[in-house]
């Protein structure tokens, strides 16, 4: 994998160590969901009734799609600060600052808009703070069930406070639409968002930092150090085949949740039945991913059920093209927004921890930051593509999506291979930290792999202990087996 600087390094934990889970994980796991609610709520607070908002502030639908699109923005102008951060502090200073900028930006909202007639761009500004906060609790899930939780509990962990996200935005999908369906009434809409949050926030202050002693043998490595994991992650081809349908899944949830009102209102369908489709979108998934994720933790089929959700996922986006035109009425995408949400919110978790055992000893936050900032980053970009390609008045029937929505399904059908290619064509691909855990010698294990693949061609191996200099354990990602040996 290149020169020494680069290589992988983990200390071994002392003999004997005495590993332990502790009750209280679950405050800090509680405090996690907690704030991934309201900070995705927080995102959705205008999207759910776009109309309404753009009515009451004085501004068009486009200027109130921009209250979504900064804030996924704001989200990768913080990432580089929240894997910093997660990898030097741990979970609760990132917590803290999750908390503290959700407290100052709802309430610099809630100024703009209870200022007479709205401040748009008041508005926006706490948006944007919102949006700073976010990848700091969104990013902290993987880092939290590897500091807190074993091999037994550290997906289903990682779901519980990853998906309380969408949750956030179902509840507002729901939830606003009842809240604002006048113009008048969106003041008090943010203000009772703006006390949830509040209360939401001050746990954080409390929740303890980390546990006594580390759960499993992986928590107690030392790991590779922030500069060598992040420039040989961005080196290694699995990272990449992960990344980029990750990337272009959750832009198009975060795209299509922003712009499901306007998907759906050229066909004479309502905010609130828009909201219903936005809620059966992420109740759905997390249904699915309440029972997907035990059972990944229990069989660790990790990459057999990526396989299996990750062309569900695209056929729907296929499926999305033609529901909201069905002479059916609003069936049809209620149904599709069911099938995509079960897809979409079971893999999710399964792909984070995934990445995790595959790439590790690199720290968690880092993978899965990188990832959920390019989502973040191509969420923005669908956004402005997908409203640019909204059909004209003239159109029939006017201003529909069509367009935005075949983009859409083309997209998500081009990144669909990438996953699926996973540890073929001779990739040996290895869930490294549920080996650390179960006590196999990683280095010994990539010295006899390399040896038997030498001797299989005719290579003679000189010498014992390939990789295994001065007692260090050194092992790097994506070994190359020649001709599909795995």
């Amino acid at each position: 994998m290149g020169s020494d600087e680069h290589e992988s390094v983990v200390e071994l934990p002392p003999s004997g160590p005495a590993y332990r889970v502790y009750k209280r994980r679950f405050w800090g796991l509680a405090q996690l969901v907690l704030l991934n609610i309201i900070v995705s709520w927080d995102w959705l607070t205008f999207s759910a009734v776009s109309t309404t908002a753009a009515e009451y502030f004085d501004v068009s639908e486009s200027a109130v799609n921009w209250l979504s699109t900064g804030y996924l923005f704001a989200f990768c102008v913080a990432s580089p600060i929240v894997i910093v951060t997660l990898n030097k502090g741990g979970p609760k200073p990132a917590i803290i600052v999750t908390s503290a900028l959700l407290l100052v930006g709802n309430w610099i909202r809630y100024a703009g808009a209870k200022a007479k007639g709205g401040i748009f761009g008041v508005t926006m500004f706490g948006q944007i703070l919102i949006g700073l906060a976010q990848p700091f609790c969104l990013s902290a899930p993987t880092r939290y069930s590897d500091l807190w939780f074993t091999d037994h509990g550290r997906t289903s962990a990682t779901a519980v406070a990853t998906l309380a996200n969408p949750l956030g935005a179902a509840l507002g999908q729901l939830i606003n639409s009842f809240w604002a369906s006048e113009p008048h009434e969106i003041p008090d809409m943010v203000l009772y968002i703006s006390i949830m949050a509040t209360v939401a926030s001050i746990p954080s202050f409390f929740i303890p930092a980390r546990p006594p002693t580390p759960p499993s043998a992986s928590s107690a490595a030392t790991k590779t150090p922030l500069v060598p994991a992040i420039t040989q992650l961005l080196q290694t081809l699995e990272f990449w085949l992960v990344l980029i349908p990750f990337g272009v899944y959750v832009g198009f949830f975060n795209s299509v949740s922003s712009l499901l009102n306007q998907i759906l209102s050229p066909y004479n369908f309502s905010e609130t039945e828009a909201g219903i489709a936005g809620g059966i979108l992420i109740i759905v998934g997390l249904i699915s991913s309440a029972i997907l994720s035990p059972l990944t933790d229990r069989y660790k089929r990790y990459l057999g059920t990526i396989r299996v959700l990750v062309p569900i996922v695209a056929i729907s986006y296929i499926a999305l093209i033609f529901a909201p035109s069905s002479p059916a009425g609003i069936g049809p995408s209620y149904a599709i927004m069911a099938i995509l949400g079960a897809s979409s919110f079971g893999l999710l978790p399964v792909v984070l921890e995934y990445l995790v055992e595959i790439t590790y000893p690199f720290s968690p936050e880092i993978g899965s930051t990188i990832c959920w900032t390019a989502g973040q980053l191509l969420g923005a970009v669908f956004i402005l593509i997908q409203d640019a390609l909204k059909a004209g008045e003239g159109a029939d029937p006017p201003l529909n999506m069509r367009n935005a929505l075949i983009f859409s399904a083309v997209v998500a059908c081009v990144a669909a291979p990438f996953p699926i290619c996973i540890g073929l064509f001779g990739r040996d691909v290895r869930r490294r930290r549920l080996d650390f855990d179960r006590g196999v010698n990683l280095d010994e294990m990539q010295t006899e792999r390399v040896e038997s693949v030498l001797s299989d061609i005719g290579v003679e191996v000189a010498g014992a202990g390939l990789g295994n200099e001065s007692g260090k354990s050194r092992f790097g990602l994506g070994l190359k087996v020649p001709w599909g040996k795995n």
